[in-house]
């Protein structure tokens, strides 16, 4: 039987079709004694443990909850939002990071017939207020006192109204002496730990039971807001249903299931995962929070994405889901640590040629296998215990990974699985199976979904890739119904089956075979991808970031800017083009690489980055890296002029997403008059 097939077939406690809390509760029972959550101590001011509900982590490390116990905290804050005026239907934003809290909250309010709005906590006061007022939402869960402050700076400019805010940290007076003191003793404030208190006095089981039997699979569950790249936000309306068949599908795909050779690792309650990414994205939401607690993994919380390399030391997790740019800042911080001299930096790199080298081949040999242990004994082992030593595997979504990066953590023994997926499909729609990934690939669909490809978008230039390229189009269980309020941008998304152009290309599984009504319309991606005669999808663009160059050609960006994410030089690329005659890039240099570039070169480099970009020495060099990237791509595609530009894409700076992918337009207006200086230059 080939591992499609096992796949189709597979059946688990963990793959079911019934609601989120019946999905946690049923979980909850079969793996009471497991641990369920681990937490760090010395970070937050938790009202959980000031209530007595949790016992205080130590200070640096983890201390752990366990299903069963859980279990105990969901019920009881689902009650006790029930105290506090949540109903069926009651719309409850969350904005927090991505911690503990955030998790049980979820459960809790969905357990309570709530639907889960989702505010990312480096909104800005205006974005909060959209995340408000847009989905109506009449109960808020704040992180700490700080976002407290902020939702009460906007609520009293909402078209509605407030019935209650909690905090998930106590409510403590330090040194912020301008904390607005309304929230002192405001009957409508509550921390997460009185929420819980009144909950515990009031639980009552078959009230309990009866809340979950009145919401149905087909019931919303989430509005998650798109992250607004390509203009305003929309809410998303995702159902029990939708996220309860991506956590079936990906789960069939990534289970540790019996047909697997045994050294194909999977996923099952023996996993250990850290999470890290923002819950208020739908990536983590699914892969790192629905479908691990589906199959009775442990969930460890990061403190933050900058104490991650200490935070997978103290957790050893066997996997995590990020998106590319931590992979590509992970990655980083590997080389420099291993290129602490030149000796050091010299085996680093033939290990990791030797490793390329290694995956790459059909039948290494003998020598190359020798080779590849030896790197490993050199290098790759202690890459490998230095991010825990336990990790079988990454998964990566929400972005293009470069396949350069991709084949270097697989030579590693780090196997990156990159999948593909959007909000609108819960998210997932593609990704790479543990027994058999393809590098350069977002792997073949996930069973009970049905992808067509319209080539109607694309030019002349693809007609010699083997397959087929085209927009990705996408039907399945896990496909949202619409957007929230939208309706107009819901038509725009979908289209009926005989809209369909006659030629296009339909794979995946058949419409009588999979979930839902065969004639249900096509959602339309907006994606360039390429459909494999093997079946696998690779991504090539985002159809609205196509650039079309003033002579009719169409590039695509991604791809180009994909190749530098590997390169030491080079922090972070963008690449431009769209209605000029030829394709440009921005460059952020890596200061550091380039100052140890200088220093070994004896070049003596300007004081202020500023200065290094305008450096000709430096531009020279930089322009060595590029023509190395030109090689791979066609004459029309390659970067004829660049700017070197000092200031990295951010949150901060809005230059980047809180999901980290490139504010396109941001940067356009940021940085508008280097990019007229490309092309002025004519």
């Amino acid at each position: 039987m080939s591992w499609q097939e096992a796949e189709r077939r597979f059946a688990d406690d963990a793959v079911a079709r019934e609601t989120l809390p019946r999905t946690f509760e049923r979980s909850a029972a079969r793996n009471a004694d497991r641990v369920a959550q681990r937490y760090k101590g010395g970070i937050y001011d938790r009202s959980l443990v000031a209530a007595g509900v949790l016992d205080p982590a130590p200070v640096g490390d983890y201390a752990d909850l366990t299903y069963a116990e859980m279990r105990s905290i969901v019920r009881n804050l689902a009650t006790g939002f029930r105290e506090i005026g949540v109903e069926d239907d009651t719309r409850l934003a969350v904005y927090a990071q991505t911690r503990m809290e955030w998790a049980q909250v979820d459960f809790a309010a969905l357990a309570a017939g709530a639907v889960v709005t989702t505010v990312y906590a480096s909104s800005s006061p205006s974005q909060v207020r959209y995340l408000l007022e847009d989905p109506e939402a009449t109960v808020v869960v704040v992180e700490n006192r700080a976002l407290l402050r902020e939702v009460l700076d906007v609520r009293d400019d909402l078209a509605h109204d407030l019935d209650a805010i909690v905090t998930m940290d106590e409510l403590v007076d330090g040194d912020d002496s301008d904390t607005d003191e309304s929230a002192d003793g405001d009957d409508d404030v509550y921390t997460l730990g009185e929420v819980h208190g009144l909950g515990a006095d009031a639980f009552d089981e078959e009230t309990y039971d009866s809340w979950l039997d009145a919401t149905a699979v087909d019931d919303l569950a989430s509005l998650i807001y798109t992250s607004g790249t390509t203009g305003e936000p929309k809410g998303v309306r995702l159902t029990h249903g939708n996220f309860r068949s991506n956590v079936n599908q990906c789960y069939k795909r990534f289970a540790d299931r019996p047909d697997r050779d045994e050294g194909v690792p999977g996923i099952s309650a023996e996993t250990t995962t850290l999470s890290f990414l923002p819950l208020a994205h739908v990536l983590e939401r699914l892969a790192g929070h629905y479908m691990m607690f589906a199959a009775g993994a442990t969930v460890g919380y990061a403190e933050s994405p900058d104490t991650l390399r200490e935070d997978f030391g103290l957790v050893r997790p066997t996997t995590t889901t990020s998106v590319p740019r931590v992979y590509e800042k992970l990655y980083d911080a590997i080389r420099e640590q291993a290129s602490a001299s030149p000796v050091k930096e010299r085996i680093f790199e033939w290990a990791v040629d030797a490793g390329k080298r290694h995956h790459a081949a059909d039948d290494p040999g003998p020598v190359l296998d020798a080779k590849r242990a030896l790197a490993d004994r050199l290098v790759f082992s202690s890459v490998r215990e230095a991010i825990g030593g336990n990790v079988d595997f990454f998964i990566s979504g929400g972005g293009s990974l470069s396949a350069e990066l991709c084949a270097l953590y697989h030579a590693m023994d780090l196997p990156i699985l990159e999948g593909y997926g959007l909000t609108e499909t819960s998210p997932v729609i593609c990704v790479n199976p543990p027994e058999e990934p393809k590098v350069g690939t977002i792997g073949p669909p996930v069973v009970d979904t049905e992808v067509a490809i319209d080539g109607r978008v694309v030019g002349e230039e693809v007609a010699d890739v083997p397959g087929d390229v085209g927009e990705l189009l996408v039907r399945g269980p896990q496909v949202t119904a619409g957007y929230w309020n939208r309706p107009d941008a819901t038509r725009e998304a979908f289209s009926a089956h005989d809209a369909l152009p006659a030629d296009a290309t339909v794979a995946g599984t058949p419409p009588g075979e999979r979930d839902g009504d065969p004639e249900d319309p096509w959602f339309h991606t907006g994606d360039i991808v390429q459909l494999r005669p093997d079946g696998y999808v690779a991504f090539r663009e985002r159809a609205k970031r196509l650039l079309v160059l003033s002579t009719g050609k169409n590039v695509a960006p991604a791809p180009i800017e994909d190749r530098f994410a590997a390169n030491e030089l080079v922090e972070q690329c963008v690449v431009l083009g769209d209605g000029r005659k030829f394709v440009s890039a921005l460059l952020v240099p890596n200061f550091e690489a380039v100052e140890t570039w200088a220093d070994d070169e004896g070049i003596d480099l300007p004081d202020d980055r500023r200065g290094i970009c305008r450096d000709e020495r430096v531009r020279d060099r930089f322009r060595t890296e590029v023509d190395a990237v030109n090689e791979a791509f066609e004459p029309y595609e390659r970067i004829k002029r660049f700017r070197l530009v000092p200031e990295e894409f951010s949150e901060e700076n809005d230059l980047l997403t809180p999901t980290m992918k490139k504010k396109r337009r941001n940067i356009l207006d940021r940085f508008a008059d280097e990019i007229e200086m490309i092309y002025d230059e004519e």
